[in-house]
């Protein structure tokens, strides 16, 4: 995704902005002088999507029931995946579930982050945050009516942390290059919620839907050195006006300037 998807940046660097924004989506078409019904075009895309993509990769012989699996990813988008939840929720079984969630991934509605071990063999064996790459469609799924409901609502923390992962996603992706990405998590509930792994450094990021982070937002960048890890320079991405130092080497970043 190009930074804002063709919105100028001095329309989104307030908090109102910004969740027009995550609600509105990145459909280029969304963001055209003159954009489209925004709920005719999700239940297009989404009739669209259902009757072409899902067809085409798998027999889903319950479409009602394979939507209701959409909404269920939408509403946990940034929590850890939860296949057996998920498939109760829906009334479908786990196998059922997870052959759904493969069709998400392969049509890149949904992407799962990794969580970070040294060991490499274990990283492949524990669960994976689930995110939702478009927010506008997730807001759609979870019939968030505006903006402002949005911003107000139970998944304000968990759009943005999500609108941010896939900005940053994005624009690796769009530059041709892979994404190292993972997140940790240990047995002490301490979590950080992007690394990006470069030269053989961790770079922490957290993201925070606030304009004040202090240095007890990053407080668990510190279990890194204590591994023994290589870590570099971190970052805060919140809602800060300007780029603010949090320590020495910790840097908060406007939301509206990541991608």
């Amino acid at each position: 995704m190009r930074r804002w998807a063709g919105a100028a940046p001095d329309r989104v660097a307030t908090l109102n902005g910004l969740y027009e924004h995550i609600w509105r989506g990145s459909f280029p078409a969304l963001h055209t002088a003159a954009p489209p019904d925004r709920e005719l075009f999700y239940a297009s895309y989404l009739q669209t999507y259902l009757q072409r993509d899902v067809r085409d990769l798998a027999q889903v012989g319950d479409l009602m029931a394979f939507t209701r699996f959409l909404r269920s990813a939408a509403a946990r988008t940034a929590q850890l995946l939860n296949l057996t939840d998920m498939a109760r929720d829906v009334g479908i079984s786990p196998n059922t579930a997870r052959h759904w969630l493969s069709i998400l991934e392969a049509t890149g509605l949904v992407w799962l982050l990794e969580p970070y071990h040294s060991n490499l063999s274990k990283r492949l064996v524990k669960t994976p945050k689930l995110y939702f790459l478009d927010t506008g469609l997730a807001a759609y799924l979870t019939q968030w009516s505006s903006p402002a409901t949005l911003e107000a609502g139970a998944m304000s923390g968990a759009i943005f942390e999500t609108w941010v992962v896939s900005e940053i996603l994005k624009s690796w992706w769009h530059n041709g290059r892979q994404a190292p990405f993972y997140y940790y998590r240990d047995r002490d509930q301490k979590e950080i919620d992007l690394l990006i792994v470069r030269d053989g450094r961790l770079h922490p990021v957290e993201i925070k839907k606030t304009a004040q982070p202090g240095k007890e937002t990053v407080r668990h960048f510190g279990t890194l050195a204590k591994l023994g890890l290589e870590v570099g320079t971190g970052a805060v991405v919140c809602l800060v006006p300007e780029r603010l130092p949090v320590t020495a080497t910790v840097e908060a970043i406007p939301a509206w300037q990541v991608g």
